[in-house]
């Protein structure tokens, strides 16, 4: 007798668990869109064209920034040679062992 009390008790407790957790409305009505209808087809389509044109395809913060030079590409190269030679810049292989 204790054994089936105890089965007893057990499938209430789980089908009383089962029933809370269905507690709900079955048309999900708490998920309906609620949309603002007053707006005019010609509102909406004006509003559109306007996003269109002011909208950026690019994501926020992806922007690589470009700069325009105005040295010489020959110049530059100097520059850098003449850096080399003088051991401003490193040249080669670096063991830092």
């Amino acid at each position: 007798m204790n054994k089936n009390a105890r089965f007893l008790s057990v499938v209430a407790v789980a089908a009383f668990a089962a029933f809370g957790a269905h507690a709900d409305e079955a048309d999900g009505s708490q998920f309906a869109l609620k949309f603002d209808t007053n707006r005019t087809r010609a509102e909406v389509n004006a509003e559109a064209v306007a996003e269109a044109h002011t909208h950026s395809t690019e994501p926020a913060g992806s922007r690589v920034v470009t700069y325009k030079s105005n040295a010489d590409r020959a110049a530059v190269r100097a520059q850098a040679a003449e850096a080399v030679r003088t051991g401003q810049i490193p040249h080669g292989e670096f063991s830092a062992m």
